[in-house]
């Protein structure tokens, strides 16, 4: 059939090969049009426009061979490339989509005993919520009635469900597997987890990395060179020759194939590709990153500074030593839990909590708060002293200092020391672990900074196998520490800061990459951060570093490849060499390879 077309006179071929040419081209033909009109020229629409209706003109130059199906080939597999573009980058948009689309659309708000489907947007905070097994959760709250088995693998990547009862929080986004639950809700629906995870992913795209800045501004320069180059291979050669008219047509055929293996759409989608499937994958692991430049900042860590409470430790004080004195260890802490009563006072809470009944004979008056030093109290007609060494001082007990490292809260009955408890925060399970794994990563540096006493600090510092710490600071004092850390490391390496606290959001914005812990981080935190922990595991800080290098090294194998097989063939092209057919694999071909390769940032494992 081609044979018998190749005789016809080039008019008919023309008209033979136009309704093919035009069904395959007629997109990009438009496309090229708009950008002229739009004075914005120099994409690849253009590119394979002038290529294309070039091969279909150049048979009718003299000395010019047909290349009509040539120019369908070409335009055909151009679109099919495009057609297998369009199906990576849906497949990455559904993937990422599956993975944070965890609002649902209606709630079962409680009002007066009655259920009553509302959207979530509808429900504020105090309003009771009812969560039947199967649903999912649709606000922040605190369970009020029932207990139940959570899914929270949509926010944390944990596949063991968490158990929760009255009292507990729960977040949105969770799935209900058993009891019927009843919540009071805590934050409106816009400020929710599951709305803040879907935002920070969405809005993702909007901080490009360094590698997709410099693929913007090379394909905006690239572009016009490339169409200048082919201008040259065309008109320069056969003028230089002596006889324009002779060599016109083969230099014009090197010209048509050069810009048609210039196009530069392999990077253009595969590099940014490669980042959306990066974040992608770190959501399903828990991990939000809010834009490429975050993920890149990643894979270059060399510092790594962490806050102490609620990031290295769990946040939680309790009772881990009590040492009596002429008295037995149960009437030291049951004296001390009821001296302490009252107080709202996190070391308070750690004593009642470790002697819970306080529903007994004692009775407790002429309670006595001292700032700064503690609380004297009568206890069952005794005088009961609980505070640090300047209150024992002052009454004149006779109190010793405890070797272990926490806050030791001292205890006197009637001027006479009894005794001390040590009460210190739990540092977090695998913590020591998990900063191991950082370094076999070739973290460089792992520091601590804390507002605690420096034999707490270097406690906890010791125990979790730290470099460095830093102790007694406040928010400012922790920026300046960490601008002191910028000046030392290395202009491509980056420092991250880990936090979860208020007072960490002013460091978290300083560093080169500030992680917020999401379960227990405050708003401020989680605002002012660039990547956000929905675990509070530091694990997770180990698998967001891999994945930032695995998808770094991803868009950089694209770009090197893309780059330098398009030179390869751009070469051969100006000498001769590259028919047509290799000029659409140095177009087509590799940007199918590169988008098959960018689509591994989407596996995890």
């Amino acid at each position: 059939m081609l044979t018998k077309l190749v005789e016809l006179p080039l008019v008919v071929q023309l008209l033979a090969y136009l309704p093919a040419y035009l069904v395959a081209g007629y997109d990009v033909l438009r496309e090229a049009g708009e950008s002229i009109i739009e004075r914005k020229p120099f994409n690849e629409s253009l590119l394979m426009a002038i290529a294309t209706l070039g091969a279909m003109c150049i048979g009718f130059i003299p000395g010019g061979a047909p290349e009509f199906a040539e120019a369908v080939f070409v335009m055909l597999f151009f679109q099919v490339g495009e057609a297998f573009e369009d199906a990576a980058q849906g497949k990455s948009r559904d993937a990422v989509s599956a993975l944070v689309d965890i609002r649902p659309d209606v709630a079962n708000l409680l009002v007066d005993g009655e259920v009553h489907e509302v959207s979530p947007a509808q429900v504020h905070p105090g309003d009771i919520l009812v969560v039947r097994p199967g649903e999912r959760v649709a606000l922040d709250g605190v369970v009020v009635d029932g207990t139940s088995n959570l899914d929270t693998v949509a926010l944390t990547g944990e596949s063991v469900p968490r158990s929760v009862v009255a009292g507990d929080s729960v977040l949105s986004g969770c799935v209900n597997l058993n009891g019927v639950l009843q919540i009071r809700v805590t934050k409106e629906f816009g400020e929710s987890t599951a709305s803040r995870i879907l935002d920070l992913v969405e809005n993702a795209s909007k901080g490009k990395s360094t590698s997709e800045r410099f693929i913007t501004r090379f394909a905006r320069v690239y572009t016009p060179i490339v169409v200048a180059a082919a201008l040259v291979v065309a008109v320069v050669p056969p003028a230089l020759s002596g006889d324009f008219g002779a060599n016109f047509t083969p230099w014009l055929l090197r010209a048509l194939t050069f810009l048609i293996v210039s196009c530069p759409c392999a990077l253009v989608v595969s590099v940014p590709l490669s980042f959306f499937g990066g974040i992608g994958a770190a959501s399903k692991k828990g991990v939000l990153i809010k834009g490429s430049n975050y993920l890149e900042a990643l894979a270059h860590a060399d510092t790594i500074v962490f806050d102490k409470t609620g990031t290295l430790t769990r946040g939680v004080f309790k009772v881990r030593v009590v040492h009596p004195e002429n008295i037995s260890p149960d009437e030291l802490l049951h004296l001390a839990a009821h001296v302490e009563r009252h107080s709202t006072h996190p070391i308070a809470a750690a004593l009642r909590e470790a002697y819970p009944n306080e529903q007994d004979a004692c009775i407790i008056s002429h309670t006595q708060e001292r700032a700064g030093e503690g609380i004297i109290a009568q206890v069952n007609e005794k005088t009961v002293a609980v505070g640090n060494n300047k209150l024992m001082d002052d009454i004149g007990a006779h109190w010793h200092e405890c070797s272990l490292g926490g806050t030791t809260i001292h205890v006197a009955i009637d001027g006479i020391y009894a005794g001390h408890l040590v009460i210190s925060d739990e540092v977090k399970p695998h913590a020591a672990q998990d900063i191991a794994s950082l370094r076999k990563l070739g973290v460089h540096k792992t520091v601590m900074l804390s507002g605690d006493r420096e034999e707490v600090a270097a406690a906890v510092a010791q125990d979790l196998g730290l470099d460095e710490y830093r102790a007694n600071l406040l928010p400012d004092q922790k920026v300046a520490k960490v601008e002191e850390f910028l000046t030392a490391i290395p202009a491509e390496k980056t420092l991250v800061f880990v936090g979860d606290g208020i007072n960490d959001a002013p460091v978290l914005a300083r560093a080169d990459v500030g992680i917020a812990m999401g379960a227990m981080g405050s708003d401020a935190a989680i605002e002012a951060a660039d990547i956000v922990l929905m675990d509070d595991s530091l694990n997770s800080i180990a698998d967001a570093i891999t994945l930032s290098r695995r998808t770094v090294s991803i868009a950089r194998q694209n770009i090197v490849f893309a780059i330098g097989v398009k030179l390869l063939i751009l070469a051969l092209a100006a000498l001769g060499l590259a028919p047509i057919w290799l000029a659409v694999f140095g177009d087509v071909g590799v940007m199918v390879l590169c988008v098959l390769n960018a689509s591994r940032t989407l596996q995890v494992k």
